[in-house]
């Protein structure tokens, strides 16, 4: 009785392993302003909630990052960042969010507001979420911030693919190839018929040839005999 006790809690431990798993990663942003460099570290999360076929994904910054040497009013500053998509997909995810709600001091860490994106599988597997490029426009400036210590996935999401796709096939949004099955665009060859049908053309063509080049050779001599 106790093992098949311990057998059934196993199996509903195992049923219910979830489907994503989060975690605060420290991103090292180097930021390029227009007063010159500034760094600022940040604990960053990335969460997400499923939505129809895709998943609304909502990243969150722990920590201001870069400042302005002037005060910025309310509606000054927006922000937008990318999310690097790794293992069974690839590529990037754009999310936005609202400008800021309330003044923001001079020379005060600015924080960002949650951004966030919808995000649909292309591929099933695990996909993993990482911070990527942070984007501040304020007062006719823009300001990029990039992760320079190479953060680990703050989300990796176990998705499948509304289309059954597969994440063996490559990156997201990638193909099987052209629609041909022979390579360099050569004719496809269909049997030794083709040869004769071929040479039996090139034969013909010789034969018209030589035989409009005695036509021609047959009227310049009597041309020249009148």
């Amino acid at each position: 009785m106790l093992a098949s006790a311990a057998a059934l809690a196993g199996s509903a431990v195992l049923l219910a392993a979830p489907a994503a798993h989060a975690t605060v990663v420290n991103v090292n942003y180097q930021c390029k302003t227009p007063i010159g460099d500034k760094s600022a570290v940040s604990p960053i999360d990335i969460k997400s909630v499923k939505s129809g076929s895709g998943y609304k994904i909502t990243m969150s910054w722990q920590k201001g990052v870069s400042s302005s040497p002037v005060e910025l009013g309310k509606g000054a500053m927006n922000p937008s960042a990318t999310i690097r998509l790794g293992g069974a997909d690839s590529g990037t995810l754009s999310v936005t969010g609202a400008a800021n709600q309330a003044a923001i001091p001079a020379n005060t860490p600015i924080k960002i507001n949650d951004l966030s994106g919808t995000y649909t599988p292309e591929k099933s597997g695990k996909v993993t979420f990482t911070a990527g490029t942070l984007t501040i426009k304020a007062l006719g400036t823009t300001t990029t911030c990039n992760p320079t210590n190479n953060p680990g996935p703050s989300l990796t999401l176990d998705v499948t693919a509304a289309g059954g796709g597969s994440s063996s096939s490559g990156g997201s949004g990638s193909s099987s190839g052209g629609t041909g099955t022979d390579s360099g665009g050569t004719l496809p060859k269909t049997g030794p018929e083709d040869s004769f049908v071929a040479l039996g053309t090139l034969g013909g063509t010789v034969l018209l040839a030589g035989a409009a080049g005695t036509l021609w050779l047959t009227r310049r001599n009597q041309t020249a005999r009148r």
